[in-house]
């Protein structure tokens, strides 16, 4: 255990949780863009107050949410295109063809 970092733990890491992944960066993304806008009529009291960030903040949440979803939906997509692939394939059957 020589690669082991003095400390850490020995057991393997849970599983990844599953769930409505593409729905959950869509409205994560909804929120950034609404964030945004609610405080867009208020630029002026944020630059008195050095405040513009918050406002280009949530801009930039809301772009990069528009990567995530791109990202998530190929995802996705890769995800039902295997399990598909794995199902068409007749159980007991491997992959390479036999040398008969």
């Amino acid at each position: 255990m020589a690669g082991l970092i003095s400390g850490s733990p020995e057991h393997e890491a849970p599983e990844p949780l599953e769930g409505p992944v593409v729905a959950t960066i869509v409205g994560g993304t909804i929120i950034w863009f609404v964030l945004f806008l609610v405080q867009l009529p208020f630029y002026g009291w944020f630059d008195d107050h050095g405040h513009t960030w918050w406002l280009w903040t949530c801009l930039a949440g809301g772009g990069l949410g528009f990567i995530g979803i791109w990202y998530v939906r190929r995802r996705d997509a890769a995800i039902k295109r295997a399990e598909a692939a794995a199902e068409a394939r007749v159980p007991g059957q491997s992959a390479a063809p036999s040398a008969d």
